[in-house]
C-alpha cells in the first residue's frame, strides 16, 4: 500500500508527465512580433474577410478537397511538402534564387527579418479568425506532415512565399512567373499535406499582398531591397 506522502508523489509526477508535453507543444508555436517595416497597428487587418462559415457550402468544399489530396497524393508530394515545413527561403526558392551561392549572409538576414515579421502579421490574423486545421474538423483526414498545432486562416506558408515571390519578381522582373509558380505551388503543398484548406491558401495570398504594399512604404524595407539589388548575380532568363 502506498503512504498519503507517495501516493502525492505519485499524483504530481503523473500530472507533470501530462502537462509538461503540452506546455512544449504550445511553447513552438510562440511566434515573435517585430515592427521593424511597419507598425504592430499597420500589421493588423480588421477588416480581413473572413474564412468560410463552418457548415457552409464553400467551407464543405474546402473540406472535401483536402480529402480529395489526400486519396491522390503521392509519396513524394508529401516528401516535398515536408522538404518546405520551415517556410524559409532557401527550402522555398535556394534553387532558383538570382542570388550566388552560397546565399549571402547579408540576404539571408533580410530574408529572415522579412519572414519574422510577415509570419507575426499572419498569426495577428489568424488569431481573428481562430479557424481550426482541416483535420480537426473533417472526419476522415489525416495529414502526412503530421497533426501540427496552430491555426488554420490564413496560411502563413502561403504567405511568406508569396512575399518573397513578390520581392524576388521586383528584383529579377523576368523571371517573374517562376518565382510566383513556386510559391503557389508551396502553398498548395499545404493542401496536399493536410494540414490547411484551399480557402487558407487564397487567404494567404491576399494577405502577403497586403503586406508587400505596406512594405514598400517602409523606408528600411527599401533600403533592404537595395542591399539586395547589389547583391544579385546577373539577372538569369526566365526558364
Amino acid at each position: 500500500m502506498f503512504t498519503t506522502d507517495q501516493l502525492k508523489k505519485l499524483f504530481l509526477s503523473f500530472a507533470a508527465v501530462l502537462v509538461f508535453p503540452a506546455v512544449l507543444h504550445c511553447e513552438e508555436w510562440i511566434i515573435p512580433r517585430t515592427t521593424y517595416y511597419i507598425t504592430a497597428e499597420q500589421q493588423k487587418f480588421p477588416d480581413f474577410p473572413a474564412p468560410p462559415e463552418a457548415g457552409s457550402k464553400k467551407d464543405k468544399a474546402d473540406l472535401a478537397a483536402v480529402l480529395d489530396w489526400q486519396h491522390k497524393r503521392t509519396p513524394a508530394d508529401c516528401a516535398r511538402a515536408e522538404a518546405g515545413a520551415h517556410a524559409g527561403y532557401e527550402e522555398f526558392f535556394g534553387d532558383i534564387s538570382p542570388f550566388p551561392r552560397p546565399l549571402p549572409e547579408a540576404a539571408a538576414v533580410i530574408f529572415k527579418r522579412v519572414k519574422t515579421e510577415t509570419d507575426g502579421s499572419a498569426a495577428d490574423v489568424k488569431d481573428l479568425f481562430k479557424r481550426r486545421r482541416p483535420f480537426l474538423r473533417g472526419p476522415g483526414l489525416e495529414p502526412c506532415l503530421g497533426r501540427i498545432g496552430g491555426l488554420a486562416y490564413p496560411s502563413g506558408h502561403a504567405t511568406i512565399s508569396r512575399l518573397f515571390a513578390l520581392m524576388l519578381s521586383d528584383l529579377a522582373p523576368s523571371m517573374r512567373k517562376v518565382f510566383s509558380a513556386r510559391a503557389d505551388g508551396a502553398a498548395l503543398d499545404r493542401v496536399i499535406g493536410g494540414v490547411h484548406h484551399p480557402s487558407d491558401i487564397e487567404a494567404g495570398k491576399k494577405l502577403a499582398d497586403k503586406l508587400y504594399r505596406a512594405y514598400k512604404k517602409s523606408p528600411a524595407f527599401r533600403a533592404d531591397m537595395e542591399t539586395l539589388k547589389g547583391l544579385l548575380v546577373n539577372e538569369p532568363a526566365a526558364k
